[in-house]
C-alpha cells in the first residue's frame, strides 16, 4: 500500500495544486482514465471545503490530503482540523446528506458535499473533536498493471 501525503496552507490558490497531484497519483495508481476528471473535481471540492472551514474558523493548521493506492482501490482523504462542535456556520457535518441549517456557511458546505456525492460512488464524511475527513475511493484497473 503506497501513500502520498500532501499538506498545504489553507489558501484557495493551493487547491489547484492538490487537484493536479491527485490526478497524477490516481493515474499512476491505474484509476481508469475516464474517471480522472471526477477525481480532480471531487478533490477540488473537498479541498475547497477544508480551506473554507479553516479560514472561517481562524485555523492556521495545514489541510492534509492522503492519497493511498491499495490492491483493488485508490482512496483520497481530505482532512481538516475544525472540531465538529466548534465549527462556525454549521460547517462540519457528519453526513454528505445532512440538512442545511440555513446559514450561508452551512449552505455552501452542503452544496460542496452534494457535488462530491454526485461525483464519487464511494464517499464517507466524518467529523469529530479532532476535525473532519472526507474519504473517497475509486476502483483501480487491474488490466493495466505496470512493472
Amino acid at each position: 500500500m503506497a501513500t502520498v501525503e500532501l499538506r498545504f496552507s489553507a489558501q484557495p490558490e493551493h487547491v489547484r495544486t492538490a487537484r493536479l497531484v491527485a490526478a497524477a497519483v490516481a493515474r499512476r495508481a491505474r484509476v481508469d482514465e475516464t474517471v480522472l476528471d471526477e477525481v480532480r473535481l471531487a478533490v477540488g471540492e473537498a479541498c475547497s471545503r477544508a480551506v473554507g472551514l479553516h479560514r472561517v474558523n481562524g485555523l492556521t493548521a495545514p489541510v492534509r490530503v492522503l492519497l493511498t493506492e491499495e490492491e483493488k482501490s485508490f482512496s483520497i482523504e481530505v482532512v481538516d482540523e475544525v472540531p465538529a462542535d466548534g465549527a462556525e456556520g454549521g460547517a462540519a457535518s457528519g453526513s454528505a446528506a445532512g440538512a442545511d441549517d440555513g446559514s450561508d456557511g452551512g449552505g455552501e458546505d452542503q452544496m460542496g458535499l452534494a457535488v462530491i456525492s454526485g461525483l464519487v460512488d464511494d464517499v464517507e464524511v466524518t467529523s469529530g473533536a479532532d476535525g473532519g475527513v472526507i474519504r473517497m475511493s475509486w476502483p483501480i484497473n487491474p488490466a493495466t498493471v505496470t512493472s
